[in-house]
């Protein structure tokens, strides 16, 4: 009875630490990646290059960064436009037609088209996306007389409707103007305001494999954004404007405000056309934009929007700055986009007018800025300075594209549904009608996005010894490495031959339990690391993050954070940030570099990936080009395609429309012993699990 009290007694008491950490109980790594995520309220300094060819890469990683992050590498099929335009109205020295063209089958881009009445001969062309206010905004007659008494407007009727009164007078200087819908605004019917622009909660219905919407987990891994649909309609909206006979495709100028800026923004910063742009409201190192068609995965994570503006240059620009975010723009933002266009030799190029007495805006003042840029740039030939005119405003019937002759098409989720399938089984086909090469190139150029990072350099990881022990057969290493240049430490257990001399080779072993799953109870090596050992290989492994150590209470991470954002989109935080899976890949890497660079010299280094981490190690051999001789990976049949939440720590935006895992697993690194798949691509060894792989490290 004593003998059964004592063991019921000892059955009670909790069981003994694993030997394994390397920090004091309690405290987690000094590391400041477990800071809360940065938002779209950060800072976003632009830190300009010292030469210009330092900013000529730059420039081309960013202008890559934004294809990716907006779904449009490799760019998209331009797709007959199909464009209609009816329903003209006349003023003295304009004309205004109804528009609608097709940016992808199906779906309608609608706007009016603007063009100077009485002039002949070939006009210069200005695509003018708005914002939030809508391509009709209206101030009303209170608003204008308010606005015309604070000196921000200057008529009665063109000034209270501020995004038109641009279109009439840029026209009636001699240019043809589109002005088209932002989705869900005016006549843009097909995906409701509601989805792409106030979506605040997922939709589970709407996120599945065969019918997913916008903002699900299945439209992120696809890359398909309401900001990366909106910029390719503003690509096609060029397309059409340059399709015009009338116009003269070498002379094309780009403006908009608030959300119709961030447009701006992008679109010049992809698209060659534009030779002029004036992207207002948007250009600051604070907000970056609020809405959910602003935001996009991957699309400012080490960048912001007065960079982004960058990209433009050398080519000329202006903006102005109100009391808004943009209000410390005088000193943050434009004295380095300055210093950039000096550096280009186009200082001249660059205009700015400090305007912080007026609210946010595009009034008659920071028009009158825009106009005598155009009208420089554009070479319309005008004295300046330049005075807009009123006009007779728009009526509904004028302005309003679809009636009774041209019904608006239908929206709604069905709607949705079919837009996202029509663009995924279009991006499907491009990739898929690569030729093998050309295919694991653009993968692999998608993946330098979507992870971020290769391996260190020499000399970027340094190493604090905190424990030494002797095992009898082995030594045990506990240490912190760091990555001081991010902020970045590692708690890592390493074992190390005794017995028998080290072989020069090391296993860097990566599980999804972390460095526990190196060391039995006791501290000691599992069987699989007692196995390399008495061969004489060295075996590392690491807490990845919030892995072991990095988790304050123990508990396994179930979700990672995010931003605290009432609206549930991916793009809130992922914009910013990069995922936890590609944070999990940096640290193998940092890894790698330990290992390769160490002042020991290994000459082979083998990367195992096992216990739910294969995912991560097949991304960082990918990365890691010729630091692995080979590369152990037990998937688990695993596939990216079946994550059901954006905070999953194994989520990653884009993974799906490149391919999913087997497209990673498929690109050029180390030699591939792969368990978990059914079908082994050509090149790779099959082995049945990390024990099966250890034998075969082990075989002659």
């Amino acid at each position: 009875m004593i003998i059964m009290k004592t063991l019921a007694l000892l059955l009670l008491l909790p069981a003994a630490p694993q030997d394994d950490r390397v920090l004091p109980a309690g405290k987690v790594p000094a590391d400041g990646r477990l800071q809360p995520p940065k938002d779209l309220n950060g800072s976003f300094p632009f830190e300009v290059p010292a030469t210009r060819e330092a900013w000529a890469k730059r420039a081309e990683e960013i202008r890559h960064q934004t294809r990716v992050a907006l779904g449009l590498f490799p760019e998209p099929e331009r797709t007959p436009l199909n464009p209609r335009l009816w329903g003209r109205a006349e003023r003295p020295d304009f004309t205004v037609d109804k528009v609608a063209f097709e940016s992808v089958p199906g779906h309608y881009v609608t706007g009016l088209l603007f063009r100077p009445k009485g002039k002949t001969g070939k006009f210069p062309a200005v695509l003018s996306p708005h914002g939030h206010e809508g391509r009709l905004w209206d101030y009303g007659e209170k608003g204008v007389r308010r606005m015309i008494s604070e000196g921000a407007e200057r008529f009665e009727k063109s000034g209270r409707f501020p995004q038109l009164a641009r279109c009439a007078t840029l026209a009636r200087l001699g240019c043809v103007v589109f002005i088209h819908d932002m989705l869900g605004y005016a006549d843009s019917v097909q995906i409701p305001s509601p989805i792409a622009h106030r979506f605040a909660k997922q939709r589970p219905e709407l996120d599945r494999p065969d019918r997913w919407g916008f903002y699900s987990p299945q439209a992120e891994l696809r890359m398909q954004s309401i900001l990366g649909f909106q910029a390719w309609n503003c690509i096609r909206a060029l397309d059409f404007l340059v399709s015009l006979p009338e116009v003269d495709a070498s002379r094309i100028g780009v403006t908009g405000s608030s959300g119709g800026g961030t447009q701006t923004i992008l679109t010049c910063a992809l698209d060659p056309r534009p030779v002029v742009a004036f992207p207002m409201g948007m250009v600051s190192t604070s907000m970056q934009g609020g809405c959910t068609c602003e935001n996009a995965c991957y699309l400012r994570i080490g960048t912001g929007n007065v960079e982004l503006t960058a990209l433009f240059a050398p080519k000329p620009q202006g903006m102005t700055s109100a009391n808004d975010w943009t209000k410390e723009m005088a000193t943050k933002g434009f004295p380095e986009l300055e210093k950039l266009y000096a550096l280009l030799g186009a200082k001249g190029n660059l205009v700015f007018r400090n305007h912080v007495h007026f609210p946010h805006n595009y009034n008659y003042v920071s028009r009158s800025l825009m106009y005598g840029l155009f009208n420089r740039h554009l070479k319309l030939g005008h004295e300046e300075p330049i005075v807009e005119e009123d006009f007779e405003p728009l009526t509904p019937a004028e302005f309003t594209v679809w009636d009774d002759t041209h019904p608006k098409p239908a929206s709604g989720e069905d709607v949705e549904v079919a837009l996202l399938r029509t663009l995924a089984e279009a991006s499907d086909r491009q990739i898929a009608g690569l030729d093998p090469a050309k295919r694991r190139e653009v993968v692999s150029a998608a993946l330098d996005v979507m992870v971020g990072r290769r391996p260190p350099p020499a000399g970027a990881v340094q190493r604090e010894k905190v424990e030494k022990k002797d095992g009898g057969d082995w030594w045990r290493f506990k240490d912190l490495l760091r990555l001081p240049d991010r902020g970045e430490e590692l708690p890592v257990l390493s074992f190390h031959p005794k017995k028998r001399a080290w072989n020069g080779k090391v296993v860097i072993w990566v599980d999804g339990a972390g460095k526990a799953a190196l060391a039995d109870t006791a501290g000691g090596p599992v069987p699989e690391v007692a196995r390399l050992l008495d061969a004489g290989f060295a075996v590392l492994g690491a807490d990845l993050l919030y892995q072991g150590e990095f988790l304050a209470d123990g508990k396994p991470l179930r979700e990672q954070p995010v931003v605290r954002n009432p609206r549930e989109y991916a793009g809130f935080t992922y914009g910013y940030n990069p995922l936890l899976f590609s944070r999990r890949v940096h640290d193998v890497l940092t890894l790698v570099s330990f290992v390769v660079h160490d002042e020991h010299a290994p000459r082979e280094v083998t990367l195992v990936g096992a216990n739910g981490a294969g995912p991560i190690a097949a991304a960082a051999r990918a990365r890691a080009g010729a630091a692995l001789a080979r590369t152990f990976v037990d998937t688990r049949g695993f596939r990216f395609a079946s994550l059901k939440s954006y905070r999953d720590p194994d989520f990653l935006p884009g993974a799906l429309k490149y391919g999913d895992l087997p497209a990673i697993l498929d690109l050029p690194g180390s030699a591939l012993w792969l368990a978990g798949e059914e079908r082994v691509p050509e090149g790779a060894r099959a082995v049945a699990g990390v024990s099966a792989a250890v034998e075969a490290l082990l075989a002659p």
